[in-house]
């Protein structure tokens, strides 16, 4: 991944790490998927309530880099809290498929949002960058496209925006059941 100079010169020893799965098979559910969400639910409502979540390091860290990139923590959380306080609200996690539910999981489960894109979707390298003035963007689950505002962190590559960065994947890149390759 190549940051743009700009965004190293506002968050200063930013670390994204990046990696790719290949000739993956995703299906829409697992049993042995399903046993180890039951397993890291309860050591997720063992370890917080939902008035300690906040005061959690890896969370207050994730709420302050939202901050800093003028993003509402208090509207717009960090998946993996977002996950986290789901679980301790009664809810269930979603169940998207294999690979979708196993990442989410490891999200909920060590604190750090996890992002993931169908490989095969996408046209070369990724940069991180801030939006340009007018750049719009399709994420998963939205019926339109959104404008941008100018300064917003972006992952894209060459072709199109793949996330808004670090909450909001693109629909174009989302993992499905036919997915392949995974980055």
């Amino acid at each position: 991944m190549e940051f743009h100079a700009d965004i190293l010169e506002t968050f200063p020893g930013i670390c994204v790490a990046e990696g790719d799965i290949r000739s993956v098979r995703i299906t829409r559910n697992s049993p042995n998927l399903d046993a180890l969400k039951q397993e890291i639910i309860q050591q997720i409502k063992s370890r917080y309530t939902l008035d300690s979540v906040k005061d959690d390091p890896l969370f207050r860290a994730y709420r302050d880099f939202f901050w800093s990139v003028g993003v509402d923590p208090t509207k717009t959380r960090p998946a993996s809290e977002a996950l986290v306080r789901r679980i301790l609200s009664g809810g269930k996690l979603p169940t998207i498929n294999t690979a979708v539910d196993a990442y989410n999981l490891a999200s909920a489960g060590s604190s750090i949002p996890i992002g993931a894109f169908d490989s095969d979707t996408l046209n070369g390298d990724l940069t991180m960058r801030f939006a340009a003035e007018g750049e719009v963007f399709l994420g998963i689950g939205m019926e339109k496209p959104v404008l941008l505002r100018k300064n917003q962190v972006i992952l894209a590559d060459p072709g199109e925006i793949i996330a808004v960065y670090p909450y909001r994947d693109s629909d174009a890149t989302k993992v499905t059941t036919e997915t392949k390759n995974i980055h």
